[in-house]
């Protein structure tokens, strides 16, 4: 269909802005829900491999020993004398709690045993110790 010759042709144009608003709330809401997808109990340490390695299912209570001088319980410093108060107090009435022990590879046998024989104290609590799989296993 031809215009008539009095008639102005006007150009199509097409918003971006709207566009661009949807784009950056989807970017907002990937960035923000990836932050919970790794969740981790603990804190980050070179754990030691072990061809008898199984998964777990997420522990209750983390006992993390990143180094000699210091003990994490869950995320929360802890003296060595406070470990049970602080797992009896996590575990929240419970009759059992499974505490997964995260010793660093370097951090000596000696401070290990002190750290398993105050849990094994403790009542009701079931233990395991944390390893990795060897890269040629997994």
């Amino acid at each position: 269909m031809k215009p008539l010759e009095n008639e102005v042709e006007t150009q199509g144009q097409i918003n971006i802005l709207p566009m661009i608003d949807v784009i950056f709330s989807i970017l907002a809401f990937f960035m923000i829900s990836t932050l919970f997808l790794s969740r981790n109990e603990g804190l980050p340490v070179n754990l030691p491999q072990a061809a008898s390695a199984q998964t777990q299912n997420q522990a209750k209570i983390a006992v993390t020993i990143p180094n000699e001088e210091q003990i994490f319980l869950n995320d929360d410093l802890i003296e060595l004398e406070e470990l049970q108060t602080g797992v009896t107090q996590l575990m929240d009435g419970s009759q059992t709690a499974l505490v997964v022990l995260k010793a660093d590879e370097t951090v000596s046998h000696g401070q290990v045993i002190q750290v398993m024989d105050r849990l094994r104290q403790t009542q009701g609590v079931k233990l395991a110790i944390a390893t990795t799989k060897p890269a040629s296993d997994r």
